[in-house]
């Protein structure tokens, strides 16, 4: 079983779920399946211009925020879309959500600054569903 699958099942997730948990999910699907990883995210992020963003929430500051607009443009419309459609939301509203989610979910996954490769990003995201669950 895989951390989305698991998340799923924690945190009642899925279609008619929790609209955090589908996001949540998504995000942690996108840290999974996305070539190269965290570190392929977050070099996805850079190369839409978003440096300054990814740096601050690797770091150890605080996080900068994203907008919904630098999501769609970093994912793209129809990412976002099937995001949208399995949590039953708006798009913007799905867009909002992963903006409002995911630099803490990157600060999470990095607490000394540096970004974990491998075997450490999945324990990391194993880490991030214990404390989501309390």
């Amino acid at each position: 079983m895989g951390l989305m699958d698991l998340a799923g099942q924690l945190l009642g997730g899925g279609q008619g779920g929790d609209t955090r948990t589908v996001l949540i999910n998504a995000v942690i699907g996108m840290i999974q399946n996305h070539p190269g990883g965290l570190q392929g995210l977050l070099g996805q992020f850079q190369a839409n211009g978003l440096g300054e963003q990814v740096a601050s929430w690797v770091g150890t500051g605080e996080n900068l925020p994203i907008g919904a607009d630098q999501i769609h443009q970093a994912f793209g419309s129809e990412r976002i879309q099937a995001i949208a459609q399995q949590a039953g939301l708006p798009v913007e509203h799905a867009s909002g959500g992963l903006a409002a989610l995911l630099p803490d979910i990157i600060n999470h996954l990095t607490p000394n600054g540096q970004v974990p490769q491998g075997e450490a990003v999945q324990q990391g995201l194993g880490g991030l569903l214990g404390k989501l669950l309390g």
